[in-house]
């Protein structure tokens, strides 16, 4: 046995299946007793009042588990996961349920988390631009709230009404503004969590710049409720634009397309702040019936972008946005386009965008979400959907992305969707994520559809530092065990 190896094994670790034994021999009444006298009448729940809640937001499906714990207070939290901790008890946080990678999973003997009453906004700073939320506030809500002090919170998601900002945290999620405004991470100046034993960790701060010591806050932000459960959390906010410049393009290749994301973005001096990419496929799907959205360039070309940039209400501004387009037109960047010239245009052409729900027109399909170089992508794509052809002439494959943070999605059909069909099509999009040193994971996150690849995208001494930090943050293993990797 390597040193190594005799140190992993002399540690003193739980397995996500030792747990959930101790757990099959204990008293489950005595710790339902436990969370009752922590938490009010209403606060933990069991029976049909868990089975009647879904999780997943396009394959519902009724939660199974222990009980559904609903804290009001951080201080409520820290008494649960103490509690848990001492018992052994496997605790499952859960959000406004929305991710993709099946990272909320929860068995009958697990006690979800679920801070859905802890959603107030207990702070609004609006000349220091920062809003401190409770982690149960779903996203719209803050939003909302951010405009009618004339702010934007940044992110921006299709579950905005659903999602919960302790979930997009914890999940770094991205979204449509990342180019401008970056990742969840890069908006969180602070935050508070509870450690799995119960150990409060308050690092509330509202500083842009901070460099005193250790940012401990990085510990919970996309680590999917493993290292601790975040409770608070201190936001930047930013000012609202006044106006958006929205147009939609054809492109006849991907070095075009390339060319003129370069142009933009230097010729929009910083504004740029989304440049949504549709392959042609995807195009197709959403402009075409029972789909209702009108197509605002013709289904001429092999790649399409919707480019939106920020600004101001100066009339000499949109026209320097207009006057951008054509210089692009010119220049043989751009094949076709089309300006959005009121609200009405914007919102039809971000539909188009958003209409994901038309990805199970054909029935059941696998998500992906991978990041890689743009000099990458093309021969990426080409070479993804080569090997599915290989596989199943007759699939679909639908693709889109935000590629200027270098996000690539796929939704495909290959007409089953048993678990040896899901490993071949997951080997067609991640095996050539290696040689070009692409992630399986630009925004979704790991949870336990990606469990398996992992190490395409971190090495081995990467995934080793992981379990440790995991193993002294929660040497029993009871936060979210089995998510990321194997428990």
């Amino acid at each position: 046995m390597r040193a190594r190896d005799a140190r992993v094994a002399s540690r003193t670790t739980y397995t996500y299946k030792d747990l959930q034994l101790n757990r099959d021999n204990a008293a489950m009444t005595d710790i339902l007793d436990a969370f009752r006298a922590i938490l009010d009448d209403t606060g933990v729940l069991t029976g049909e009042s868990v089975s009647e809640r879904v999780m997943h937001p396009w394959y519902p499906r009724p939660i199974e588990a222990l009980c559904i714990l609903r804290p009001r207070t951080t201080e409520e939290v820290s008494a649960i996961l103490a509690l848990c901790h001492e018992r052994g008890q496997t605790v499952i946080p859960h959000g406004g349920l929305t991710g993709l990678v099946q990272g909320c999973n929860c068995g009958p003997t697990d006690a979800v988390l679920s801070l859905e009453r802890m959603n107030a906004i207990e702070d609004f700073d609006a000349v220091g631009r920062t809003a401190t939320v409770q982690a149960g506030v779903p996203l719209q809500t803050l939003q909302e709230t951010a405009e009618e002090q004339g702010l934007m919170f940044p992110l921006d998601l299709g579950a905005r009404g659903s999602c919960q900002i302790g979930g997009n945290v914890s999940t770094n999620a991205g979204g449509n503004h990342v180019i401008r405004f970056g990742m969840t991470r890069d908006n969180v100046l602070g935050l508070e969590a509870v450690l799995a034993d119960g150990t409060v960790v308050t690092s509330m701060n509202g500083m842009i710049k901070n460099n005193a010591g250790y940012d401990l806050k990085q510990l919970f932000i996309g680590t999917e409720g493993t290292l601790g459960i975040i409770t608070r959390v201190v936001l930047r906010l930013r000012e609202a634009p006044r106006v958006f410049h929205t147009a939609f393009a054809g492109f006849e290749n991907f070095k075009q397309l390339s060319e003129f994301l370069r142009f933009s973005d230097r010729e929009l001096g910083g504004a740029l702040s989304a440049f949504e990419v549709m392959w042609e496929d995807y195009y197709e799907l959403v402009t075409t019936a029972p789909a209702e959205n009108t197509r605002p360039v013709p289904l001429d070309y092999p790649l399409y972008v919707l480019i939106e940039a920020l600004g101001t209400a100066h009339d000499e501004e949109k026209n320097i946005f207009e006057e951008i387009m054509g210089e692009a037109m010119e220049l043989g960047l751009i094949a076709d386009a089309a300006v959005a010239r009121s609200g009405t245009d914007r919102k039809a052409m971000w539909r188009i965008r958003d209409s994901v729900e038309e990805f199970f027109r054909y029935g059941h399909a696998f998500i992906y979400d991978v990041s890689l170089g743009i000099r990458y992508m093309d021969d990426y794509v080409n070479d993804v959907k080569r090997r599915l052809t290989e596989l199943w002439p007759e699939h679909h494959c639908f693709t889109l992305g935000h590629i200027a943070d270098g996000n690539i999605h796929f939704a495909i059909h290959m007409g089953e969707d048993t678990l040896e069909a899901h490993a071949a099509v997951n080997q067609c999009v991640y095996e050539p994520l290696r040689p070009i040193g692409g992630s399986v994971s630009a925004e979704h996150g790991i949870g336990t559809e990606k469990l398996a690849y992992l190490e395409f995208s971190r090495s081995p001494n990467e995934i080793d530092l992981m379990r440790r930090v995991k193993q002294a943050l929660d040497p029993r293993g009871i936060l979210n065990p089995g998510k990321i990797f194997a428990a």
